[in-house]
């Protein structure tokens, strides 16, 4: 991956970002109104991600042996979302996937790209497929909407067909199954764009952006967008244990009637069988205190901030993501434990307060066993008389 700054971070009021996203903006002097230019048009620079293609006549079908999408199918032009998965389920790496009809290319978050070239190196075997990281020559830009007059201007297509990754969140796929239980899903309306540009224009889309020909967000405008929509990401939400069905990943990035591959033994027992030990939810949060919690902070249940047992709080779980919604205001993604009650509303512990949590269920405590535990057998042994 290159080491070279991007050079949005130029531009009029630019932050640099903070852990996974550092060294694109993270915004440049207002996210709230950044959320509005979004959804009106603007690009979130995306640089610091990793690309890579894989090229050669097994593509497709290697990945699909190896991941947790369908893909021997996908047509030219056609983005899907897929999982590597470890042998017990647990997801190691998130893939955004968009093929060329000569190339398949996966966008990959920065933190996971050494991890899955080196892995998937290892895997080739004697199967016609090359692994190659473009990321130095490649780089992601982020839009909102189903076209971007200035992205789609400069998107590459190396092979003919321009490499515009289109987010499937928006639905649930082929495949997929989908655990949160409302009539309106917010992801709906989540028509997030990542286009592959050649990394040598970056110099001067920023120059339009000083010239006010294009408008620019920084990532915390996009990050509060995607919260909102309930949509999971494994820089954010995910950890070394987590599995698909906590996050509602099943939406998107698993197929569950495809052929086998590494961790879907995992995957079938606990949809069908079984319950993830853990469950997202979206938090509405208090704003009085101008408090905004942090990723780490600890959900408790509302008995914490009963000051007779203040040195006991009982944690449920994490917050995963937070931001301020340009109309919802403070909300969060946080990853709890399967048990914790739906009713009432939940707290976080930020800055040495409880910041009182309103709850909005995107997975339920009841959600996988879609066939219902086996019963047990009668047991075999000597008849009674």
């Amino acid at each position: 991956m290159t080491s070279i700054g991007s050079p949005f971070l130029s531009l009029s009021g630019a932050v640099d970002s903070a852990a996974a996203d550092a060294g694109v903006p993270a915004h440049y002097g207002n996210p709230v109104a950044e959320q509005r230019a979004l959804l009106a048009g603007a690009i979130v620079d995306l640089s610091h991600r990793g690309v890579i293609s894989v090229s050669g006549a097994d593509r497709l079908s290697w990945l699909n042996s190896l991941t947790s999408q369908s893909l021997t199918g996908l047509l030219p032009g056609q983005s899907t979302e897929s999982l590597l998965l470890g042998v017990s389920g647990r997801v190691e790496f998130d893939m955004r996937v968009v093929d060329d009809g000569d190339t398949t290319w996966l966008l990959v978050d920065a933190d996971e790209l050494p991890g899955l070239h080196a892995w998937l190196l290892k895997m080739r075997f004697t199967l016609r497929v090359v692994v190659t990281d473009r990321s130095a020559e490649f780089a992601t830009l982020g839009s909102i909407g189903a076209s971007n007059e200035a992205l789609d201007a400069v998107a590459a297509s190396p092979n003919g067909v321009a490499l515009v990754w289109r987010d499937p969140w928006a639905t649930v796929s082929e495949g997929g199954h989908q655990y949160a239980r409302v009539a309106e899903h917010p992801g709906a309306e989540w028509l997030w764009r990542e286009t592959l540009v050649s990394r040598d224009l970056l110099g001067a889309l920023a120059g339009r952006i000083r010239g006010g020909e294009v408008s620019a967000a920084g990532i915390l405008a996009a990050e509060a967008l995607r919260i909102a929509a309930w949509r999971p990401r494994r820089a954010t939400e995910g950890d070394e244990k987590t599995i698909p069905h906590e996050l509602d990943w099943m939406r998107s990035a698993v197929h569950l009637s495809k052929g086998c591959y590494r961790g879907q033994e995992t995957v079938a027992k606990v949809h069908n069988l079984g319950h993830p030990p853990r469950r997202l939810v979206f938090l509405h949060l208090d704003g009085t205190d101008n408090v905004l919690p942090a990723p780490g902070d600890q959900v408790v249940l509302p008995a914490q901030a009963d000051a007779a047992a203040p040195d006991e709080p009982d944690v449920v779980g994490q917050v995963t993501s937070s931001g301020i919604h340009y109309e919802l205001g403070p909300i969060a993604l946080a990853v709890v434990r399967r048990s914790t009650p739906v009713e009432p509303d939940l707290g976080v512990l930020s800055d040495g307060i409880v910041v009182a949590a309103g709850q909005e269920v995107i997975v339920p405590p009841e959600a996988g066993s879609v066939i219902g535990r086996v019963r047990r057998m009668p047991r075999l042994g000597v008849m009674r008389r």
